[in-house]
């Protein structure tokens, strides 16, 4: 009887090796090695579909149009995308388990009644998904459902059916017959997904796969899986709050700045087409430490509401925490505080918050962030009609963003009534505009006056 054949993998990176190695000579992760058995039956190729033969052309002969793409009736979504769903594209989506994958694919697959949808759930039974469907309040509309994990019988029925999109929940529970490990293992993962993207690729079928996370927040699975896929979505959301972002980590037809958000409801996700609405606290009460930002994500900009909370410390060394905020940025600003204007807060606790649970990586928050620390040192409330967009340099500087314009004709849109900006490299003058009030600043002390008058 022959003996079944073993490989070890990386965890990481997929790297295949026939011993067990401590130090993964590819991508230097160690202990990351995990046995598995292999057994291959066949070449792997599908057989249903002919391999077509690869041809050389001249780059000046090749013919450039503008890939086509799918309508998912969901304008959020759709943005985050590029513009909708390429034709034969491997889209993979992630997050932590409940956190409303699951739904969001439902309702996406539900809405598209033009198109034939083939939802394949390895998880769930076909009338536990009939239940999510009726919760959600959703038609049948043209959306076909298939309970199966393994990826030939899959792709069988798919030849069958012609869908328009494919949606597999998920890729951890998918097997093909040429692997005899477990599902979940990492020649699994990779095999099914290549067998899947092959058959994107060939059948124009664009594909979306569901892939679970780890407890460190990566995408489980071998690194490979990443690379393979055309489009790396990342779901994200707080338990304690009701809201969803999906946000682009990797995208070949689009841009990677773009994010959607969503309302958990009982009847599933709402798009939150406003989303200064919930990054923005709905009390009307002025606070000290409170100073809204005006930021970017893509092309949209959106208005977040920054909390500081300067208090004295009773330990031996002061605490530093920031939500949301680069915490070695937040000690950044506290030195420049301390430096250049003289505001004696760094030896306190310094506690740093950004409303809604997202988190900000745009140099545009400095400012509200200095103004939100000042406020709490001096225990002086920022009128909550004025908002701050620009990046604060070591020396003082109070610097210019990028799209400034954008950011004040959506801040004028939205009701305030001033808003702070950089006197470097600004073109807009310092006016009393018909909607809004701009205010120009070269340092970070002239802020002082505002704050405390």
């Amino acid at each position: 009887m022959a003996k079944d054949k073993t490989a070890f993998f990386c965890r990481e990176c997929g790297a295949k090796s026939a011993v067990w190695i401590g130090r993964c000579p590819q991508c230097g992760a160690w202990n990351s090695y995990e046995q598995e058995v292999i057994h291959r039956s066949g070449s792997g190729q599908l057989k249903n579909l002919s391999t077509p033969k690869a041809v050389t052309m001249l780059m000046s002969n090749i013919e450039c149009s503008n890939e086509q793409r799918i309508d998912l009736k969901d304008d959020e979504l759709n943005r985050v995308l590029g513009g909708g769903l390429v034709l034969g594209s491997l889209v993979l989506i992630g997050g932590e388990p409940g956190i409303g994958k699951s739904t969001l694919l439902l309702q996406v697959a539900l809405n598209c009644k033009d198109k034939r949808v083939l939802y394949v759930s390895g998880e769930e039974s076909a009338s536990q998904i009939k239940m999510r469907a009726e919760r959600i309040n959703k038609g049948g509309g043209n959306c076909y459902v298939l309970t199966e994990t393994c990826v030939e019988n899959i792709i069988e029925r798919a030849t069958e059916v012609q869908p328009q999109i494919i949606i597999i929940d998920s890729i951890q529970t998918m097997t093909t017959s040429d692997i005899d490990s477990s599902a979940g293992s990492i020649s699994q993962i990779r095999e099914s997904a290549a067998r899947l993207g092959t058959y994107a690729k060939q059948s124009a079928c664009p594909i979306i796969i569901v892939g679970h996370i780890t407890k460190d927040g990566n995408l489980a699975g071998p690194k490979i899986l990443e690379h393979m896929v055309d489009t790396v979505l990342q779901f994200e959301g707080e338990r304690n709050y009701g809201y969803r972002i999906v946000r682009s980590v990797k995208n070949r037809f689009g841009s990677t700045e773009e994010l959607g958000i969503y309302e958990m409801q009982s009847y599933g996700l709402r798009q939150v087409s406003n989303p200064s609405e919930i990054l923005m606290s709905s009390s009307t009460e002025n606070l000290s430490g409170t100073a809204i930002a005006a930021t970017m994500e893509g092309n949209r900009p959106l208005f977040i509401e920054t909390q500081a909370l300067v208090a004295n410390s009773y330990y031996s060394s002061a605490q530093k925490n920031a939500t949301g905020f680069d915490l070695r940025r937040l000690s950044m600003l506290l030195a420049v505080l301390e430096k250049r204007v003289g505001v004696k807060i760094g030896g306190k606790d310094v506690f740093l918050n950004i409303v809604g649970g997202l988190k900000v990586s745009d140099p545009a928050i400095d400012l509200a962030v200095v103004a939100g620390l000042i406020s709490s040192g001096e225990d002086v409330a920022i009128n909550r009609r004025h908002c701050f967009a620009a990046e604060v340099g070591l020396s003082g500087e109070v610097r210019s963003v990028v799209r400034l314009e954008q950011r004040i004709n959506e801040a004028a849109k939205l009701g305030f009534e001033r808003i702070y900006i950089a006197k470097q490299g600004s073109k807009i003058p310092v006016a009393k505009r018909n909607d809004i009030e701009v205010v120009s600043l070269g340092e970070i002390d002239q802020l002082l006056p505002y704050i405390l008058s």
